[in-house]
């Protein structure tokens, strides 16, 4: 017999485990990190990369964004854009809270390499705090956005809960002489 989702869920078999991953995913509406999912089912951070992974391969919507693992959810009501944009590294914090001061969402960051083609990365960005956690995370690893690879050309897919609110995305965008038209 096993316990509900406590502190810890003891023993489970790697089918029940991944159930029950699922289920506590389900639960969340913001992203969980591996290592805190780790020692919920008192695994190692590596078992969950794994499990995640066996469960993605099996068609379950598990998104890896850089604060962590998030299931994306049917029928939330929002509608998914695709955005061009282009400008320098120091405009970023502009474009991301552009988006998300006029009500939109952040899911991914796209360019198209010359000799890997396309490539994406998850943002999951939905408000300041994200933008700033993601900016953040930027400086303490030193690295570069993937737009750096395409001088600063890139998607993004946005998500909005209107027509409304992409028009004044766009809009704000373009003032900033961000949006590629």
């Amino acid at each position: 017999m096993h316990s509900t989702c406590e502190k810890t869920e003891g023993k489970l078999d790697t089918a029940e485990r991944r159930r029950k991953i699922l289920e506590f995913l389900m639960e969340k509406e913001e992203p969980v990190s591996a290592s805190s999912i780790a020692a919920r089912f008192s695994v190692s951070r590596q078992i969950i990369v794994g499990d995640i992974a066996i469960l993605r391969a099996a068609d379950h919507s598990i998104m890896a964004t850089p604060r962590g693992y998030v299931l994306e959810k049917e029928g939330s009501g929002r509608r998914v854009y695709t955005v061009a944009c282009h400008h320098t590294e120091e405009n970023l914090a502009e474009e991301l809270y552009a988006v998300v001061d006029n009500g939109g969402g952040l899911l991914d960051v796209i360019v198209e390499h010359p000799l890997y083609g396309q490539i994406s990365g998850s943002l999951q960005i939905f408000s300041r705090y994200d933008a700033d956690m993601f900016l953040k995370k930027l400086r303490e690893n030193r690295a570069n956005p993937l737009s750096a690879l395409t001088d600063g050309i890139h998607l993004h897919t946005l998500s909005c809960p209107s027509g409304e609110v992409f028009a004044r995305i766009r809009d704000a965008l373009s003032q900033k002489g961000i949006l590629l038209e």
